[in-house]
């Protein structure tokens, strides 16, 4: 059938049933208007969620000058999953990499990222947030977050282009963004569940019903619900899916519930399946990364994930059965979660392998004294003590740290190629800081299609559904196989202000 037959039959039933009788055929339960629609309240920007993409799009958007701006988070707390992430942010060219004389550049992060994606990643929109990154950093300047006074290379990125945050988790961007935005004059709802579109009879996007009073944990509204009009456009940016068991199992049947995550409960996936409802593409889902930095030994993203990030690069990663190391340490994701899965004994049970640092180098970071505090890291004074404790053979383990410690000193890793620059003069010595890895559900690189508007694609006619736009983890396909640690920021941040500029352009 033809191009021309298909939308030639198309516009047949159009005409024998309405578009608000497609709506109902195509999605059902959606909501459909019409003139005789009543609005309970009525903005000129709806923002759905309230994390990194949220804030930055209703910052952005009364910054140019859109009048009235509505938040609604169906947790309890604003932040959403953005509020625990690692406060981690990826910026090239940026102000500390100039200070500190690195060499970098948007091409460069860029084709880091292209490379970690396997051949999948988006380059258009990649280079779109990589571009405007520093314009998001800014942001978070004028809000009045604060960073680490040094940067960090983190995974597959072949420069040190990585910001973080004093409190080492993302509530040092999202509070401050928060109290600017409400500042600003952006309206909050909390505990407001977003249920399903409302159309128009063409098809756009008029608005949203919204269920009130809603507690997540019981999946239970005990409020009103509402009809939400959006005068100009309705923004998603209610993150992934990484909670939802069934969806992420129907992916990957290997994430079962006994699988950790390190994601808020909320991270569920709901309103983007409503927007697969009314047509949108889905991209990429089975692609869920599993964090390579969290520990088996706490719940959640916890506080060795931030530890083991920052003390990678002058560390090694021990297989506790041979007393050897088995990958590079900062390798991308995927490559170093693939590693440590296949640390298992005969009988296929995991054997969660060590990350072993000195003490002093680890204890650099801030939530070293944490690790220790909460019993989820250990401190050795000898390598005899370490090696009885953990079961590790010990002749093979001092056999490695010398000979690792050679390549910090020659600069060069022969054995699996690990950029030795931030190691440099920190070798494994006594005494010891040791936590144990195992990779937990982390990121879902698959969501919707944007393009590079933040418009959201219609799977049929392959043009932007009018009047919806996403952002941030809820939109796919960007990254590709494996996002690089430190790049759900900009790209959050970054794509928020990229719909409200949209907006603002009269485009949505």
């Amino acid at each position: 059938m033809s191009e021309h037959t298909i939308n030639n039959t198309r516009r047949k039933l159009l005409q024998g049933i309405g578009a608000t009788g497609l709506a109902a055929v195509a999605a059902p339960g959606l909501a459909a208007s019409g003139q005789s629609t009543h609005w309970d309240q009525t903005y000129d920007f709806v923002i759905i969620g309230s994390g990194f993409a949220a804030l930055a799009a209703a910052i952005e958007a009364k910054r140019q000058g859109i009048k009235s701006v509505a938040i609604f988070e169906q947790m309890p707390t604003f932040g959403g999953n953005s509020s625990i992430n690692g406060g981690l942010f990826a910026v090239p060219n940026s102000p500390m990499q100039q200070k500190e004389g690195v060499e970098d550049s948007i091409e460069r992060m860029v084709g880091d990222q292209l490379k970690a994606g396997r051949g999948i990643a988006d380059e258009a929109l990649l280079r779109h947030v990589a571009e405007h990154a520093n314009e998001a950093l800014q942001m978070t300047f004028d809000a009045g977050a604060e960073y680490l006074p040094y940067l960090q290379q983190l995974g597959g990125h072949s420069a040190p282009r990585t910001y973080q945050t004093t409190v080492a988790c993302g509530a040092g961007i999202t509070q401050p963004l928060y109290k600017l935005a409400v500042k600003l004059g952006v309206e909050m709802n909390n505990r407001c569940r977003m249920s399903g579109f409302i159309r128009g009879k063409a098809g756009e996007i008029e608005g949203v019903t919204i269920e009130t009073r809603y507690y997540a944990d019981r999946k239970v509204s005990e409020g009103e619900t509402l009809k939400i009009k959006a005068n100009k456009a309705v923004l998603v940016a209610t993150g992934g899916f990484s909670q939802n068991i069934a969806l992420r199992m129907a992916q990957d049947p290997t994430l079962t519930a006994d699988v950790g995550c390190t994601n808020i409960k909320g991270a569920t996936g709901e309103a983007m399946l409503e927007m697969f409802r009314i047509g949108a593409v889905p991209v990429h889902l089975a692609h869920i990364q599993s964090g390579p930095w969290a520990s088996p030994d706490e719940g959640g993203f916890g506080y060795v994930s931030n530890y083991s990030i920052f003390n990678f690069p002058h560390s090694i990663a021990i297989n506790r059965m041979t007393g050897q190391r088995f990958m590079n340490e900062i390798a991308d994701r995927k490559t170093r979660a693939d590693a440590q899965l296949a640390n298992r004994d005969a009988e296929g049970k995991p054997v969660p392998p060590l990350m072993i640092t000195h003490y002093h180098d680890a204890d650099q970071h801030p939530n070293c004294k944490k690790v220790l505090k909460y019993g989820v890291g250990w401190k050795f004074d000898t390598l005899e003590q370490l090696a009885k404790h953990f079961d590790v053979p010990l002749k093979p383990l001092q056999a490695q740290i010398e000979e690792y410690n050679r390549y910090v000193d020659s600069g060069v890793d022969e054995q699996f190629g690990k950029p030795m620059g931030k190691a440099k003069g920190k070798h494994i010595k006594a005494p010891f800081m040791v936590v144990r890895l195992w990779p937990k559900v982390h990121y879902c690189q698959g969501g919707v299609k944007v393009n590079q508007l933040a418009q959201v694609e219609d799977s049929l006619t392959g043009k932007p559904i009018k009047g919806l736009l996403a952002a941030g983890e809820v939109a796919g396909g960007i990254h590709g196989v494996s996002r690089l640690g430190s790049c759900s920021i900009p790209e959050c941040m970054v794509m928020g202000m990229t719909a409200a500029r949209t907006v603002a352009a009269g485009k949505a």
